[in-house]
């Protein structure tokens, strides 16, 4: 029997722990020694007993295989651990196939044990005889009984036996699939034939050995390629971005190929011809192009990175226009259309008198594949239901979504931790009754790339960030109910316009979040915050995030323009008689809009809309500063005013700041 080592905690162990988050478990408790014993798996009860604690499964087809072991299973923090305390440790990558060499000897049987070897062609039951282990192959024949099943009809027993004598009985490892038995002699040898055919099918690729030797194999390349590739088990990945994945991969590959068989064309020959300056010329832009790629895949594979680069990809989506017969689509989204819901939609939708032009009417199942089909100026209609859906609803033309009745009946669950909800990029998109409901996720519940959104009468159940407005995009949101953000309620980037009015933003970690504009190459936000209920944040209501070097400058200006002395507001009654104001005239302006309110709660609500006014036109005046120290030092002495007129109008009235952690505003310094 060969040295034990720890192995698979089971199908029962469903959830990553605490570990999986960490990656370095492993290392603090240091790595147990093979002589322990195989299984050290915590939820087992019997470890005293004999036997395997592995499960098995029957191949599914026309022949009746042997059960085999399922080792298929295991958890992200098992193979973690294999790899850094068992197999790889700190190799580099040209020492790899070496240390995988000598694990095996440790653990695997020589011989006595039985396989399928599978391939996507075939089906046959061998039996090993020996391993060698430098060459990563065991040493075969055919068992009996003699069972094959082949997906070619032509392929038979004798082209079998024919193939492994061309093999010379020789097969790798990780094309066979152990046989179970239930005594638990063989549970080391299947694990580490698992860890191996894992290893070379999710982690390994054919130019590891080529690159640099830094640092160890494993902190380089495994650990990483392994995170992601739990992470997209776990839907934590965009499902675009794993697509793009794998396309680089494939196309790192190819190219990778063409490169070797370039460069062994170039090595065999020995005269220095024209044509073998023509391939060193196409030898060196496949190293660049594979170069490129590789870089690519590194930007996936880092955690932190991946999501900028599936940002870009995301933000990139392309609109259809309008639909080459210039006809409208109404899409009607049920999963069970009834003769009085139809007669409903006729009635206050499809039929209504002042619709002159006729317009054709499509039925779905659910909403993604509706907003799929739609071109400009579509509508969506959603009927009462709850419809669980696995993609993004990428949106990047002007149309409508709206839920046929009240919020709380037309529901939309998300599914998937690794998309956002919803992607917005249409010029003119309006979403309108409709409750969006995200689970477990990552990423944020709607973002708008560019162009203007609408948002009204909805419910946003979020999970991380809630809406996030980009630089350049537009965003309207009223009379909806936003909550449950383990971010920010609302992220308002640089050069975009925002208008929040009557909604509610709470039992959020910020209610709404105002990046930092004060960079020279950014333009300020346009705000609207108009009786909005901000309550119960564990945060502040509103957080205006700057850099620490403005402090100084801050300081500095207290005592030095009008600017600082005075506000400037805009109200939705009186935007072309918006004019300078100072703080009590504001406050005044502020409680007769109030209403009736206790003097307190009265108090308290205006002087949080003064703070949020008074703190954003101090840091637009402090950008003003420094545009005319800059234009100063390029010699320009008098700036247009149009150039230089970086005030942020705003509207901040009537908004209520209630039980926040940390109060109605505040301003974060990095």
């Amino acid at each position: 029997m060969a040295d034990g080592w720890p192995a698979a905690g089971g199908p029962a162990a469903e959830v990553m722990g605490p570990e999986r988050e960490s990656g370095v478990w492993a290392a603090a408790e240091g790595p147990a020694p093979l002589e322990e014993g195989l299984f050290q798996d915590s939820d087992r009860s019997d470890q005293d007993k004999p036997g395997t604690s592995l499960p098995s499964f029957v191949l599914a087809g026309k022949t009746n295989f042997p059960e085999m072991f399922q080792t298929s299973h295991l958890l992200f923090y098992e193979r973690f651990r294999a790899y850094q305390d068992y197999i790889l440790a700190d190799c580099k990558a040209s020492e790899v196939r070496e240390f995988t060499a000598e694990f095996l000897e440790k653990v695997l049987e020589p011989s006595g044990w039985r396989a399928v070897w599978r391939t996507n062609v075939f089906k046959v039951l061998v039996e090993v005889t020996d391993v060698d282990f430098a060459a990563l192959k065991a040493i075969v024949r055919l068992a009996d009984p003699r069972l094959c099943e082949c997906q070619v009809s032509t392929f038979t027993v004798e082209c079998v036996m024919e193939l492994l004598n061309l093999k010379e009985h020789r097969l790798p490892l990780q094309e066979l699939w152990v046989v179970f038995d239930d005594s638990g002699a063989f549970d080391q040898t299947a694990l580490a034939i698992e860890h191996v055919r894992f290893f070379y099918q999710n982690i390994w690729r054919s130019w590891d050995e080529e690159e640099e030797d830094e640092y160890d194999y494993f902190v380089r390349c495994v650990e990483p390629r392994l995170r992601l590739h739990y992470d997209i088990l776990e839907d934590r990945v965009p499902s675009g971005l794993v697509t793009d994945y794998r396309s680089l991969l494939s196309q790192c590959e190819e190219s990778y190929r063409k490169f070797l068989n370039l460069r062994s064309s170039l090595s065999n020959c020995n005269s220095d011809t024209e044509q073998e300056n023509i391939s060193m010329v196409e030898g060196l832009k496949l190293y660049s192009e594979i170069e490129q790629l590789k870089q690519k895949l590194k930007l996936i594979e880092n955690p932190l990175l991946r999501y900028v680069f599936g940002y870009q990809k995301n933000s990139n989506i392309q609109a259809k226009g309008v639909r080459p017969n210039g006809q409208k689509v109404h899409h009607v989204v049920s999963s069970a259309m009834m003769p009085g819901l139809l007669q409903s939609l006729l009635r206050d939708r499809l039929c209504q008198e002042h619709c002159k032009e006729e317009v054709e009417i499509q039925f779905h199942r659910d909403p993604l594949s509706a907003i799929n089909a739609c071109y400009e100026g579509d509508t969506v209609i959603v009927c009462p239901g709850r419809y669980v859906v696995h993609g993004t609803f990428s949106i990047a033309d002007s149309i409508e979504l709206e839920g046929y009745g009240l919020p709380d009946d037309v529901v939309i669950e998300k599914r998937g931790r690794g998309d956002t909800f919803v992607d917005c990029t249409g010029a003119n998109i309006k979403i309108s009754s409709i409750k969006f409901v995200q689970h477990d996720a990552v990423e944020g519940i709607l973002i708008i790339h560019r162009g203007k959104t609408t948002l009204e009468n909805c419910v946003l159940q979020c999970e991380t960030t809630g809406v996030t407005v980009r630089t350049s995009a537009e965003f309207l949101m009223k009379t909806s109910d936003l909550y449950g953000a383990k971010g920010a309620g609302v992220e308002i980037y640089p050069g975009s316009k925002c208008t929040l009015s009557d909604n509610g933003i709470h039992h959020c970690k910020e209610g709404i979040l105002i990046k930092d504009f004060l960079d020279e190459h950014y333009d300020i936000p346009k705000i609207s915050l108009v009786n909005n209920v901000i309550h119960n944040n564990e945060g502040y209501g509103v957080v205006l995030v700057k850099p620490t070097i403005f402090c100084d400058l801050q300081e500095n200006t207290q005592d030095g323009t009008e600017e600082n002395k005075a506000l400037k507001i805009q109200t939705s009654g009186e935007a072309d008689a918006a004019e300078r104001v100072d703080l009590d005239e504001l406050i005044q302006c502020a409680t007769g809009k109030m209403g009736l309110c206790t003097s307190s709660d009265l108090c308290e609500q205006v002087e949080g809309n003064c703070e949020i006014v008074h703190e954003l036109l101090v840091a637009s005046t402090q950008k003003g500063q420094l545009r005319k120290k800059r234009l100063s030092e390029l010699g320009i002495t008098q700036a247009d005013d149009n150039l230089m007129s970086q005030e942020m109008f705003v509207s901040i009235v009537a908004n209520q700041f209630k039980w926040n952690g940390k109060g109605s505003f505040g301003t974060f310094l990095f």
